[in-house]
C-alpha cells in the first residue's frame, strides 16, 4: 500500500512478448519507496509468457486486443482506479524513488496535472550510453517543444492526474502508427500544465537506437503525429490559442471546454 497519502497511485505498463523484460521492471517496481497502490499490465496480444509473469509479480493484467502502444495505454488509464496514473515500458527500470519523486508533485501542487522524467540507457555499449541518451531524448525535446509550445512528455516516465485522462480520452488517437505520448502531450497541454521532474529517474533500453531502420520508423511515427495535429495545432496557431488561454485564465475569464481557437 502506499502509506499516509492522499492520493493513490496507479502504475500502468502496456507490453507485448517482453517477458523477460517486464520481470526486470516488476521487480524494480517492488523496491520502491512508495509502493503503487495498483500496477496494471496491459497485454498486448503477447504470445510469449508475459501475462503470467505479470499475475505471479501481483499484478492486475488487462488484455488488449487492439494493435499498438496507443491503444494498449489508452486501455491501461482507462482501468486505473488510482487518482494519480504512473506509465513506464516494460523495457524500464524505475530508481527506487521514481514513485514517490512523481506523485509527490502532484500531491503537492494541484495547479500541475501532468509530470514526466528523462532516462538514461542501461544496456548498450557502455561508453555510448550517456552521449546516446542525451542527444535521443535532447532531440525529442528539441524537436517537440516548438511544435507543442509546452514541456513535451517521454512516455516511459510519465505521470498524471486520472481526472486529466479522463478529460482527453476521447480526444487521443489510438492508431499503432504515432508516437503515443507526443499526441498525449499536445491533448494534456491545451488545458493542463505539465512539470518536468529532474528527481524521477528512469533507466531504459537502448532498443530504440539498435537498427537504422527501426529509428527511421520511429522518425515517421512522430512526424505523422505532429501533422495530424495540423492545421488546428500548427505551430503558430497554436503558440497564440495557449498564450490567450493562459492570459484570459490569469484574467478568471472562462474559454470553452472544446475551444481550439
Amino acid at each position: 500500500m502506499s502509506g499516509d497519502h492522499h492520493s493513490t497511485v496507479s502504475v500502468v505498463i502496456p507490453v507485448k512478448d517482453d517477458a523477460a523484460l517486464l520481470r526486470r521492471c516488476l521487480d524494480a517496481l517492488g523496491r520502491q519507496t512508495r509502493a503503487a497502490d495498483e500496477i496494471i499490465v496491459v497485454d498486448n496480444n503477447s504470445r510469449d509468457d508475459s501475462a503470467q509473469v505479470a499475475r505471479a509479480a501481483g499484478a492486475a493484467v488487462v488484455p488488449c486486443p487492439a494493435p499498438g502502444i496507443p491503444a494498449a495505454s489508452a486501455t491501461g488509464y482507462d482501468a486505473a482506479s488510482g487518482s494519480i496514473v504512473l506509465r513506464l515500458d516494460a523495457d524500464c527500470v524505475p530508481d527506487a524513488t521514481w514513485i514517490a519523486a512523481l506523485a509527490s508533485v502532484l500531491d503537492a501542487r494541484p495547479d500541475i496535472a501532468v509530470v514526466t522524467g528523462s532516462a538514461h540507457f542501461i544496456d548498450g555499449p557502455r561508453p555510448l550510453r550517456r552521449v546516446a541518451a542525451a542527444v535521443y531524448l535532447g532531440m525529442y525535446v528539441a524537436t517537440t517543444a516548438p511544435a507543442l509550445g509546452h514541456t513535451p512528455v517521454f512516455g516511459s516516465n510519465l505521470g498524471f492526474r486520472r481526472s486529466a485522462w479522463e478529460a482527453v480520452r476521447d480526444e487521443v488517437h489510438l492508431r499503432a502508427d504515432i508516437h503515443d505520448d507526443l499526441d498525449l502531450a499536445y491533448h494534456f497541454g491545451e488545458r493542463h500544465r505539465i512539470r518536468r521532474v529532474r528527481a524521477a529517474v528512469m533507466g531504459m533500453s537502448m532498443r530504440p537506437l539498435s537498427s537504422a531502420r527501426g529509428f527511421a520508423r520511429r522518425t515517421e511515427w512522430a512526424i505523422r503525429t505532429v501533422l495530424m495535429h495540423w492545421p488546428a495545432d500548427f505551430p503558430s496557431v497554436r503558440w497564440i490559442r495557449l498564450a490567450l488561454r493562459r492570459l484570459l485564465h490569469r484574467l478568471g475569464v472562462p474559454t470553452p471546454r472544446g475551444a481550439r481557437s
